[in-house]
């Protein structure tokens, strides 16, 4: 059975199967921003590590509804499981046992439309949802890509971070092509970011220049580009997770709370941009997904997989 996109919600999913990258940092942080801008923002943890239920305090061991019981049991209310975590701010929160949702959902029907079928039924209540995808290409990043209209990819500006980019495009292409045809790539979110650095400084003049040359394709990615600003590296938002908080709430005044709420106002001002026809690309340029070429300071070229 088909879904239904025409909901009136904007669900981004925030995804990169690298750890460390800063993808959790950002899910959180960009979210509080968007909640501060005034839109009402639910952040769906679907990472088994429960790390954004824990950066937001919420303990994913004392929890009696979880992103798992909604995902698993479809007679569910998800607004059970909500947890409000900041003014605007809402959480559908993770507990360990998502990580058996791989298995348990291989067998049930329609497995990944679960969580946009959660989502439909709170689409009244937000404006804007952000999903915090695992580290992994598995049923749960294939539920929050079923679901989401937009992706975002957060990462560093280091060739070995950019290793994974061409296998991230090449997942969105094929989910454009059989489960989902609206979704779209909007771009890369650079996290903990160093521009003084002739590395980082290459990564983003090759990854723009990519995007660029990929304006006039029709493709999933067409019209992404490497978002400004860029995430500055900053203490406190290290710090922050340890005290149960959005950057916003523990140090407002940050680095790293005027990067995000920026960056929130430079994505969220704007609506996704969608192909003219709105349908999954096709001919000869969406057989393959791109390859991405990264120089290294001595400009020796290499080719992310």
């Amino acid at each position: 059975m088909e879904a239904d996109y025409n909901i009136p919600l904007r669900v981004v999913a925030l995804m990169n199967q690298k750890g460390g990258v800063g993808k959790t940092t950002t899910a959180v942080n960009l979210a509080a921003a968007a909640a501060t801008l005034g839109l009402r923002t639910l952040l769906v943890d679907m990472d088994p590590q429960a790390h954004a239920t824990l950066h937001l305090g919420v303990d994913p061991d004392a929890l009696e509804h979880s992103v798992y019981s909604v995902l698993l049991d479809p007679d569910a209310d998800p607004r059970q499981a909500l947890a409000t975590v900041e003014d605007n701010l809402s959480l559908l929160p993770a507990e360990t046992d998502l990580a058996a949702a791989e298995s348990e959902l291989t067998s049930v029907p329609e497995r990944h439309h679960r969580l946009h079928r959660v989502l439909q039924r709170l689409a009244p209540d937000f404006d804007l949802v952000l999903i915090d995808c695992p580290p992994s290409l598995g049923l749960l990043t294939l539920n929050a890509l079923a679901a989401a209209r937009e992706v975002l990819i957060p990462m560093q500006a280091h060739f070995l971070a950019l290793q994974g980019v061409s296998k991230l495009l090449e997942t969105v292409q094929l989910m454009t092509g059989s489960i989902n045809p609206a979704l779209r790539v909007r771009g890369v979110v650079l996290c903990m970011h160093e521009n003084q650095t002739t590395h980082a400084q290459e990564v983003v003049a090759d990854l723009d220049a990519f995007f660029e040359q990929q304006q006039d394709a029709s493709l999933p990615w067409s019209g992404a580009k490497v978002f400004r600003p860029h995430i500055r590296r900053n203490i406190k938002l290290a710090e922050s997770p340890s005290f149960g908080q959005s950057v916003f709430a523990y140090a407002p005044d940050a680095a790293g709370a005027k990067d995000y709420r920026d960056l929130a106002e430079t994505i969220f001002a704007t609506p996704p941009a969608t192909t003219s026809t709105g349908t999954p690309p096709t001919g000869p340029e969406a057989e393959h997904a791109p390859v991405v070429h990264v120089r290294t300071t001595e400009s020796a070229e290499h080719t992310a997989p």
